[in-house]
């Protein structure tokens, strides 16, 4: 067996013995092949969208009438577009497994057929329930918001790619519907994601003058231009490891304005322009050494890691390998490069930078504009780890007897373990009164809501959140509960809110009285009273759902249950139903 392969076989057979809970549903639990192709299907999308494995539960769609779609992820959602990826896993064994098994033809058509499906509003078709939520979601997004849905299908396996005839099926396809790709992960990309975090010793082919300075914080920091196609065998050789954590869920060059326009100019006559319009790479590393010559500079840094820029490097890269005859000696990129300790990887500064112009030359100060200020922005996660509060949640966890994940390790570990990812969407969700943004706004956790979030945030306090937090997405996956109250997919946020809100009015606390004093206390009675809490945010839910519609809450349709609890008026109503 391909040992890439017998690894990550390795790996989810863990997965399943250190988490017997994730499997123990009553249609899987005693079928080991299926439990198998669960634990593929997330250590695949946690892999691919680079979260949590236990994150992981809120897009799974895997079992009977999935129409071929094992897990939908919606992405955070903008004034004009969203993103949805489509995942199907197929998980091979025995012969198949040997053998480099292409993924399936039938499966190719079977998702081509799917998506059609999913934006035709009249279809009437058979599919089980978290699918069907997910669906009426993103036609609710479509159809009601008018937001264009930006599609990719990610193919899942532990074979190899697709053969030429799917490939033709997908162009056909592609032809007329613009707004999707298609991408495959396997096996081996999974390892290369688990292992990103290993030492990378890389030499820099720098073009022209560069800058070294010693600044503050710092040990050093050398500014200097690397040309795109130096860039892309920088990549090749080292894989998306290079990037880390900043690849973001690739967004692509067909669906995405920026990075087509950072294709085109690298096509263009202009491609000079390119080291103008670009915003340029920031990479860390432990430590560098040049050879001082005034050009053409050769650095070896040692712990290499490109933080800002992912999109950029990819787009060049997938440019590069589609035109690979180009001349592209006259296209560059600027390269920033810190070095710095690794406890300091938060305190990452802004460049200045001055073009001297002709004043004349008014596109190419309008294109400047235009482009520096597009650029996608880093996922801050990794760099807020070390700050004071998120060191001092995990010091306070661990005496509570919790294991704070303030890193990402790619190491998967059990539910036992609280990720600061989890973390975040919990505290915004039930005690900042904002389970809208925690939904729909996860990119921005560590960015534009990290004050909001952590400032004045306590151990005990994230705990009861991510407790509440985890049962009320529990519910919302419990297929007869989903039957009788059909809300529960879109609710299950505000339904978190409003048990954390019941939670502290029946103990007679205010939420900074919530501490590792009577911790114990109220988690027990939270503990013994969490399904009278879950049914009375749910008669507050059923309530705020008889005001609005005449149609009974469970036969309301789909889509108007999607739209209606994605609105601030929906959440403000429930709260007050506490408050008064």
């Amino acid at each position: 067996m391909n040992i890439n392969k017998s690894i990550i076989d390795q790996r989810i057979t863990k997965i399943i013995a250190d988490n017997l809970v994730w499997f123990s549903d009553e249609k899987i639990i005693n079928d080991h092949t299926k439990k198998i192709s669960k634990a593929f299907l997330m250590l695949s999308v946690a892999s691919y969208l680079d979260i949590e494995l236990e994150e992981t539960f809120a897009y799974l769609t895997d079992e009977s009438n999935d129409s071929g779609i094992d897990a939908v992820y919606i992405g955070d959602i903008t004034d004009i577009d969203f993103t949805i990826i489509l995942f199907q896993s197929k998980y091979y064994t025995g012969k198949k497994m040997e053998n480099d098994a292409n993924f399936e033809e039938n499966a190719i058509v079977k998702i081509l057929y799917a998506l059609q499906l999913i934006f035709d509003n009249q279809a009437q078709i058979t599919i089980n329930e978290k699918l069907k939520a997910k669906i009426a979601e993103i036609q609710d997004l479509a159809y009601n918001s008018f937001l264009i849905p930006q599609v990719k299908c990610v193919m899942l396996s532990n074979g190899i790619k697709w053969n030429t005839i799917a490939q033709q099926k997908i162009d056909n396809y592609i032809q007329h519907n613009k707004y999707v790709e298609f991408d495959f992960f396997n096996h081996d990309n999974i390892l290369n994601y688990i292992q990103s975090n290993k030492n990378i010793k890389a030499d820099l082919k720098l073009n022209g003058k560069a800058l070294t300075e010693t600044l503050p914080n710092f040990k050093r920091v050398l500014v200097g231009k690397i040309n795109v196609v130096e860039l892309a065998n920088l990549l090749e050789l080292h894989g998306d490891g290079l990037l880390g954590r900043n690849i973001r869920k690739y967004l692509g060059i067909q669906k995405n304005k920026v990075n087509q326009q950072i294709k085109e100019t690298l096509l263009s006559d202009k491609k000079e322009n390119f080291y103008l319009y670009n915003n340029g790479l920031t990479m860390i590393c432990n430590t560098f050494r040049e050879n001082g010559f005034a050009n053409d500079w050769i650095v070896k840094a040692d712990e290499l890691q490109i933080i800002n820029g992912g999109q950029t490097c990819k787009t060049i890269q997938k440019t590069i390998e589609e035109y690979p005859n180009n001349d592209y000696s006259k296209a560059f990129v600027m390269i920033r490069l810190y070095e710095i300790d690794k406890e300091d990887k938060q305190i990452i500064i802004d460049m200045f930078r001055l073009y001297e112009i002709d004043k004349e030359d008014e596109q190419i100060i309008t294109n400047i504009i235009v482009s520096t200020n597009s650029q996608s922005p880093v996922d801050l996660r990794d760099l807020k780890a070390n700050d004071l509060i998120q060191k001092t949640l995990e010091i306070g966890m661990l005496d509570l007897g919790y294991v704070y994940k303030r890193k990402r390790e790619n190491i998967f570990q059990s539910i036992q373990a609280i990720s600061s990812s989890v973390a975040a969407e919990a505290i915004l969700t039930i005690w900042r009164e904002l389970p809208i943004v925690a939904k729909y706004k996860k990119n921005n956790l560590f960015d534009n809501y990290y004050e909001k979030i952590f400032t004045n945030i306590n151990a005990s306090q994230t705990i009861i959140a991510v407790l509440i937090f985890r049962f009320c997405d529990n519910q919302r996956r419990k297929e007869n509960l989903v039957k009788m109250y059909q809300y529960l997919p879109y609710s299950n946020y505000l339904m978190a809110t409003l048990m954390g809100k019941l939670l502290l009015k029946q103990n007679n606390l205010q939420l900074n009285e919530l501490n590792h004093k009577n911790f114990e206390t109220i988690k027990n009675y939270y503990e013994e009273n969490k399904q009278s809490l879950f049914e009375k945010a749910n008669q507050i839910m059923i309530d705020i759902l008889k005001n609005e519609y005449e149609t009974p809450y469970n036969q309301i349709e789909q889509t108007k249950l999607a739209a209606f609890f994605r609105k601030n008026e929906t959440v403000v109503a429930c709260i007050n139903k506490i408050n008064y």
